[in-house]
């Protein structure tokens, strides 16, 4: 068997910049403030533009420190997205499951990554909202079979979360750490170049 270069376990954590991604009032927001402030709040207002939060995850031998850009999701925004998801070496593309449109709307944010990102970005399709369901399965219109089916045929990470209930978020980020490329995090430790905000 072969043994995979080991990273230099010293203490520096490795920035990593992620876009979020998805249709309106899917829980954006929400999903990134779980994870970074271990709180949810009902009726957020929509975001404006973008938003930026930091938050570490420790994995095994590394220490990944997340820089989060929050997106809006409102169609006037979109034209913007390009400033945030450019140099982000990973996205988490975000639907309801308890709304199959906002399924299409991801999966045309996935291709538009996929044609104009860094092509090493690391993508999570990610199902918000699962408490919903858990409550009532008859409000599910998206069913997880179909969206997994898409992730694997996409070569994407994929999850279905509770940003209410926490359910799953921390694993999607996880998830993402664990997959951005060894080369990405050995070059950042040496010191190689750090990407910025929206240029």
């Amino acid at each position: 068997a072969t043994t995979s270069p080991t990273i230099p376990a010293n203490g520096k954590p490795t920035n990593v910049k992620l876009v979020l991604l998805g249709e309106s009032a899917v829980g954006k927001s929400s999903l990134v403030l779980r994870f970074v402030n271990r709180e949810f709040a009902e009726n957020r207002e929509p975001t404006i533009g973008a938003a930026f939060l930091t938050q570490k995850c420790h994995l095994n031998d590394r220490t990944i420190k997340f820089e989060i850009w929050d997106t809006a999701g409102q169609e006037r925004f979109h034209s913007l997205a390009p400033m945030y998801y450019r140099c982000a070496q990973a996205a988490v593309v975000v639907y309801d499951i308890t709304k199959s449109a906002t399924l299409d709307k991801a999966k045309s944010w996935v291709k538009e990554l996929q044609r104009q990102a860094n092509q090493d970005i690391v993508i999570a399709l990610v199902g918000n909202k699962q408490d919903l369901v858990l409550e009532d399965e008859s409000e599910r219109q998206v069913a997880t079979e179909d969206a997994k089916a898409y992730a694997e045929e996409a070569d994407l990470l994929f999850f279905e979360t509770s940003a209410k209930s926490g359910e799953n978020v921390d694993q999607v980020f996880a998830g993402i750490a664990e997959k951005i490329p060894l080369e990405y995090i050995l070059s950042n430790r040496n010191g190689g170049s750090r990407q910025g905000g929206p240029g």
